[in-house]
C-alpha cells in the first residue's frame, strides 16, 4: 500500500460503497478502509438489514399478518425463540456481504480491514488487525464512518439485560417484558417488533410528542394503534435511573414512577463514529454528537478535498439517501456530470405497522399558507385490504387547491414503504390530482387506495368550489369518463 490513491473511502456502508464504485467507474484508483471484518457497515451488520430482517421474521413466525382473520391469539409457531430470529438474520447478512464484495471485485475497488487515522489532509495511517501500520496518501477522501449507539454514563449497560440498539440483535433469550427508552425511529421500530411477539412493551420518552417530522394525522393513528395493542407509552417522562438485579430491571422516572421489566433497550440517539479519526490533523471538527458538517449540495467538508456522507452527517440518516450522498460526493470530487437530485425523497419507518412519507406534511402546508385539500383512504376500504385482513392503516394525499398539484403523500400500514413510490414518481414529476382519478390501478391492490384518496380529495374540492363566493378557487373539473376499448 505504498502507492497514492485517487480516492480513499473510510467506511464500507451504503454511502461509502456507492461513492467508491462511482469513482472506480470513472477510472479512479479507489481504496476502501473498513474497520469491520466484512464490508457493509452499520447498515448490513447492526442497523438497516438486521432490524428489517428481524421484523420480517417476527411477522412471519408470529402470524401477525393473519390475525385480522384468525384473532390475536393466532401464531404460526407457538414457541418462538431468539435462535429462530438469529437463523434468518445470519443468512441475510452473509448474502448481503457476498453481493457487496462481488461489486467491489467487479469494479476493481480495493478493500482493507483496519482503523484509519488522519496524518494530514492528504495522508492517513491504517492500523491492521495484527497491529501493522501502513501510511497511505490520497487525492480525495470520503468519510462514511456511520454512527454507533449513544451510551450515557448513567445507564449501566451490561450486554444481557440493559442493552443498546446494537446489542439487542445478539440476545440469546427473548424477554418476557421489555422497556424501551427513547421513542425515536429505532426505539419505536424495536418496541413494535417485540410487541408483535406478544411481549408487553413500555416506551419511555422525555418529550411529549414523537416523530415530529411526520404528518400529525399519521402519528396520531400510529400511536392509537400502539395503545390498542397494549403498548404502554410514557411520553413526557424522563428516565433518571436504571438498575438491574439477577431477575429484573428497574427504571425510575423523573416524576417518581418506577417501571419494571426483564430487559431494557436504550435507544435514545446515536453518535458519529469519528473519535478515532484524528480529524484535528486535517482541520475538521465535529458537533456534540460526533457529526461532521458538510455542504448540503456536494457533501464537501470545510477541507476542500475531504467529503463526508451517510449517518455521520446527521439527518435523514437513511440507507437510501446515504447511497445517493456517497455518489454525489464522488461525482463532485472528480467533476463527473450528474443529474439534478429530485427535491423530495421518501422516508420509511419499519415499525409494525410501517410508515412512509414524502413531500410536505399538512403542518408544513399550513405554515407556508398554501391553499390545500387532503384526500384520505383507509386501507381496510380497499378490496385487497379486506382480503388481507387489514383493519388499520391509511393513505393520505395533500393537493394544492390552486394548481391541483400533489404536495405530499403519507402512508401508515402494511406495505407503506413500497406503496410510497407511486406517490414519489407523481410528486417529483409535478403530477396532479387528475393522474390518480384518470388512471386505472390493478384490482384488487393496496395501491388502489391512491384512487380512493384522490376521489375523496376531489369531492372535497368540488364542494369548496360550489360553495365559495370568491374567485380565488376555480371550480374543479369532473373526472374524465373511461371508454371501453375491448
Amino acid at each position: 500500500m505504498e502507492k497514492k490513491y485517487d480516492f480513499i473511502v473510510i467506511g464500507g456502508g451504503p454511502a461509502g460503497r456507492r461513492g467508491a464504485i462511482q469513482a472506480a467507474k470513472a477510472g479512479k484508483s479507489v481504496l476502501v478502509v473498513e474497520k469491520g471484518r466484512c464490508v457493509g457497515g452499520v447498515c448490513v451488520h447492526t442497523g438497516t438489514i438486521p432490524s428489517k430482517t428481524l421484523r420480517e421474521t417476527v411477522l412471519n413466525l408470529s402470524g401477525w399478518r393473519e390475525r385480522g382473520f384468525y384473532g390475536r391469539s393466532y401464531k404460526v409457531k407457538s414457541n418462538i425463540t431468539a435462535e429462530d430470529l438469529q437463523q434468518r438474520l445470519q443468512m441475510t447478512i452473509q448474502h448481503e456481504v457476498e453481493i457487496l464484495e462481488n461489486q467491489f471485485e467487479r469494479n476493481n475497488v480495493e478493500m482493507v480491514s483496519g482503523f484509519a487515522k488522519f496524518l494530514s489532509k492528504n495522508e492517513i495511517s491504517i492500523t491492521m488487525a495484527d497491529g501493522e501500520v501502513h501510511n497511505v496518501k490520497f487525492g480525495k477522501i470520503l468519510l462514511s464512518v456511520g454512527t454507533k449507539p449513544f451510551r450515557p454514563d448513567y445507564i449501566p449497560f451490561d450486554g444481557k439485560r440493559i442493552l443498546d440498539s446494537d446489542e439487542i440483535l445478539d440476545i440469546t433469550e427473548l424477554p418476557k417484558t421489555l422497556i424501551v427508552i427513547g421513542a425515536g425511529v429505532i426505539g419505536l421500530e424495536y418496541a413494535t417488533i417485540f410487541s408483535a411477539l406478544d411481549i408487553p412493551v413500555t416506551v419511555i420518552e422525555p418529550r411529549e410528542t414523537v416523530l415530529d417530522f411526520l404528518d400529525g394525522e399519521i402519528v396520531d393513528d400510529f400511536l392509537a394503534d400502539l395503545r390498542n395493542r397494549g403498548i404502554t407509552l410514557c411520553l413526557g417522562a424522563k428516565a433518571t435511573e436504571v438498575k438491574s438485579n439477577a431477575d429484573r430491571c428497574f427504571v425510575k422516572l423523573e416524576d417518581g414512577r418506577v417501571t419494571r421489566a426483564d430487559m431494557v433497550l436504550f435507544a435514545a440517539g446515536r453518535m458519529g463514529s469519528t473519535e478515532r479519526l484524528g480529524l484535528e490533523k486535517c482541520g475538521l471538527a465535529v458537533d456534540h454528537r460526533g457529526r461532521i458538517s458538510v455542504d448540503s449540495a456536494t457533501y464537501e467538508t470545510a477541507t476542500p478535498n475531504i467529503y463526508a456522507a451517510g449517518d455521520v452527517i446527521g439527518f435523514p440518516s437513511l440507507a437510501s439517501t446515504s447511497m445517493e450522498q456517497g455518489r454525489v460526493a464522488a461525482c463532485h470530487a472528480f467533476d463527473i456530470p450528474m443529474a439534478t437530485q429530485p427535491e423530495f425523497f421518501p422516508y420509511g419507518i419499519y415499525a409494525v405497522p410501517e410508515i412512509s412519507t414524502i413531500g410536505l406534511t399538512e403542518q408544513q402546508v399550513r405554515e407556508q399558507k398554501i391553499p390545500y385539500q387532503c384526500g384520505v383512504a383507509r386501507l381496510r376500504e380497499t378490496s385487497r385490504g379486506q382480503i388481507m385482513g387489514i383493519d388499520t392503516g391509511l393513505l393520505k394525499m395533500i393537493f394544492s387547491l390552486e394548481t391541483r398539484e400533489l404536495l405530499g403523500v403519507h402512508i401508515l400500514g402494511e406495505g407503506a414503504t413500497e406503496l410510497i413510490h407511486i406517490g414519489q414518481a407523481v410528486l417529483n414529476l409535478g403530477g396532479k390530482l387528475d393522474y390518480f382519478i384518470n388512471n386505472i390501478f390493478n384490482y384488487p391492490t393496496l395501491a388502489e387506495a391512491y384512487k380512493v384518496a384522490a376521489l375523496d380529495a376531489w369531492n372535497k374540492m368540488e364542494n369548496i368550489a360550489l360553495e365559495s363566493e370568491c374567485d380565488t378557487v376555480k371550480p374543479v373539473a369532473a373526472p374524465k369518463k373511461y371508454k371501453k376499448t375491448g
